[in-house]
């Protein structure tokens, strides 16, 4: 296998070299107002054992139609 890598060398200034190497102090933000979701009209239904069981059972479907047209 054949690898044609070339070392790659960047110039840069002192001031933006510094810049990019230097600490920077974050900060946690406090004071935040906590608000409140507002509720989903929407309901959530699961997904449960016999979804995917539906599920594996179109796939196999499928695979035997695919099987077939061949």
């Amino acid at each position: 296998m054949k690898s044609n890598v070339m070392q790659s060398i960047v110039q840069i200034e002192a001031n933006d070299l510094k810049n990019l190497v230097s600490e920077v102090k974050e900060t946690v933000a406090t004071g935040l107002i906590k608000v409140n979701s507002a509720k989903s009209t929407v309901t959530t239904t699961s997904f449960g054992i016999v979804d995917l069981w539906n599920i594996r059972r179109g796939m196999k479907t499928a695979r035997l139609g695919s099987r077939r047209s061949i």
